[in-house]
């Protein structure tokens, strides 16, 4: 049997948006390098991201972190993802924490449907209480480009 697929590209850009009704938004921007492992794809790089937490002011982060994927026959992938902002990098937060773990399965490209378990916290700062925007599944979609 013989397959064939593309190569990765080089880079990664991605883009997203949290929502808590009790604990607030966070979007942001990313940029990454793709580094082939076998059947892994490891991804290295930072993030751009403006909070605004429900108990505290509204800022930003810059994230530095990265991500594993899995590809498992052509259109199933595996993945997991970290990202974190320390104090120093970080505005209107003490710090800003995200983690990814998850399945994606591609109906047809670009598209692809998500299901994992997802992390994201905001630190507090200055006497306000830290708020988590994320904490358990989810369901999503993406489009790859």
């Amino acid at each position: 049997m013989a397959s064939a697929s593309a190569p990765s590209p080089p880079a990664a850009v991605s883009g997203n948006w949290l929502h808590s009704d009790n604990d607030g938004d966070a979007a942001g921007l990313g940029l990454g390098l793709n580094i082939p492992l076998g059947p892994f794809l490891a991804t290295v790089g930072g993030k751009g991201i403006y909070t605004n937490p429900k108990q505290g002011d509204e800022g930003y982060a810059a994230a530095v972190g990265g991500g594993l994927q899995w590809k498992i026959g052509d259109s199933f992938r595996l993945y997991g993802d970290y990202y974190y902002s320390p104090d120093s990098l970080s505005s209107g937060i003490d710090s800003y924490q995200e983690a990814n773990v998850g399945a994606s399965w591609t109906i047809m490209r670009p598209l692809s449907i998500q299901a994992g378990y997802r992390y994201l916290n905001l630190a507090g700062k200055d006497g306000n209480r830290d708020n988590t925007i994320a904490d358990g599944p989810y369901i999503g979609a993406s489009a790859s480009f």
